[in-house]
């Protein structure tokens, strides 16, 4: 495999088409007709999706198409089609988390932030491939196969949700949902040069998605640029009574804060990730140049130290795991998924996990069992949640400084794929710069700054207090607007 490049973001934006279907100058039917051209003609190469709902979407397009002229506005996404990672519930619609444990499975009912996007008008394309249960760093760990990153095809997207951020990128869909548990939709998005953000833990409904680790989940937008990925955040944000973790509080209005430009706004950079081992000297430049940029737009940038962050990769690595070895004891072959029958009903679940689990969704229930058994909770578990209480303090203290933070997204750029594979290790460390958001329950965005080693998209990360997305999707579009 070469790598060649389908990349194709900056289509049409979804703010365009919503408005041209709601004002009649479009059709819906054939703004899905191009996107489903685009994925018949590249995705192939891709394999950003695991299923294409063409047919559905379709009737879902026709539907908008009808009420436009019946003098109906059909919602702020009216028209726009989007793609959704495969752990995210769909009535009837096989949900697989790219595991073939739930091979076949078709939930009875849709997630909150589905049935959202249906109410604004969007249309959902299909379903995207993942590290098996959002697993992963790199969308190897799909028991459906790879997927390749649209800027090379050679390089991996990145993980878990790296079918979502080809997705966009390769212009299948102008906006996607993925799911961030340390950094799932942020780390593709700056693998695939694409704007990814992960919102403030509980502003966005969880019902729906297949848990992982929930103390930690949270599902939010992939789009090409910073008002896309807004305008898809605020259709799916707010309150809902079926997550007991949801937020009350009706979400911020985060388009009004796009134009307002960073004077006088106080921007950190963090010194441990900005400058830790492993963060390539080019990802590191983006980072200082995307400060410099920002103070001459009249922010005022200083260093700032959040010292505990360098512990964030062995925390998460108990607290998901051992979250991890509880949600999925679900998989058992009695109510729904793949069943392996055996004489007892002890080998059954032995047969049926062995062949319906991956090599790295077993590695982590492994270690997360372990974590929390008898002799080395307080040990592994316990401790590690006392760092996590770490985290969130030196984050509050800076915040009591600054109002947004910079980091890098990824250490690096999209690596060759089968790099990483084979060393677990190497393979965690991707997260370093995404997990300390996941852990304190902030909101955090990667927005595309410039390229790295072989041309590659460098994100840079925007990280805010809790419920300070405002500000945060603040910083990050005049960061974009000052973007090489």
């Amino acid at each position: 495999m070469t790598s060649e490049n389908v990349a194709h973001a900056g289509g049409t934006s979804a703010h365009a088409i919503a408005a041209a279907v709601r004002n009649g100058a479009s059709l819906a039917v054939d703004v899905l007709d191009e996107h489903l051209a685009r994925i018949s003609q590249a995705d192939e190469r891709v394999h950003a999706f695991n299923l294409v709902t063409a047919e559905a979407a379709r009737e879902e397009a026709l539907a908008v198409d009808r009420r436009v002229v019946a003098g109906e506005d059909p919602g702020p996404l009216a028209g726009v089609p989007v793609a959704l990672k495969d752990n995210l519930c769909t009535h009837g619609v096989e949900t697989t988390c790219s595991s073939r444990v739930l091979e076949g499975w078709r939930p009875p009912y849709d997630a909150t932030v589905v049935d959202r996007l249906r109410a604004a008008g969007a249309i959902v394309v299909g379903k995207t491939n993942l590290d098996e249960f959002a697993m992963g760093s790199s969308t190897e760990n799909s028991a459906f196969g790879a997927t390749r990153n649209p800027h090379a095809l050679d390089r991996v997207p990145g993980g878990s949700s790296g079918g979502s951020a080809a997705a966009v990128a390769a212009g299948f869909a102008p906006l996607a949902l993925g799911s961030d548990t340390g950094g799932s939709i942020r780390q593709p998005a700056a693998l695939c040069g694409v704007v990814g953000a992960k919102p403030t833990y509980g502003a966005v409904s969880r019902y729906g998605l297949v848990a992982f680790a929930s103390s930690l989940d949270q599902i939010g937008p992939f789009a090409a640029n910073v008002a896309d990925a807004a305008l898809l955040l605020e259709a799916i944000a707010g309150h809902d009574a079926r997550d007991a973790t949801s937020i009350p509080e009706p979400f911020p209005s985060l388009a009004s804060h796009l134009d307002r430009g960073v004077e006088g706004l106080r921007v950190g950079v963090i010194s441990e990730l900005t400058e830790a081992d492993g963060i390539e000297v080019e990802v590191s430049e983006r980072v200082r140049e995307a400060a410099t940029a920002l103070e001459k737009a009249g922010a005022v940038v200083d260093e700032v130290s959040v010292p505990s962050t360098m512990y964030g990769l062995s925390a998460y690595y108990l607290i998901a795991p051992a979250e991890a070895s509880s949600n999925l004891a679900r998989y058992d072959g009695v109510r729904y998924g793949l069943r392996v029958d055996a004489a007892t009903t002890g080998d059954m679940y032995d047969r049926t996990r062995t062949a319906g689990l991956g090599a790295e969704v077993k590695r982590r229930i492994m270690l997360g069992t372990y974590a929390l058994s008898a002799g080395y909770y307080d040990a592994f578990y316990g401790k590690a949640q006392r760092v996590r209480t770490l985290i969130l303090r030196d984050f509050e203290a800076a915040y009591e400084r600054f109002d947004v933070l910079l980091s890098p997204t990824s250490p690096c750029v999209a690596f060759p794929l089968g790099a990483k594979a084979a060393d677990p290790l190497t393979m965690y460390l991707n997260d370093v710069c995404t997990i300390p958001s996941n852990l304190a329950g902030h909101p955090a965005i990667s927005v595309p700054f410039g390229t790295g080693a072989g041309g590659l998209p460098v994100g840079v990360q925007v990280l805010a207090p809790a419920l300070g997305e405002a500000t945060m999707f603040q910083a990050a579009a005049a960061l974009e607007s000052s973007a090489p």
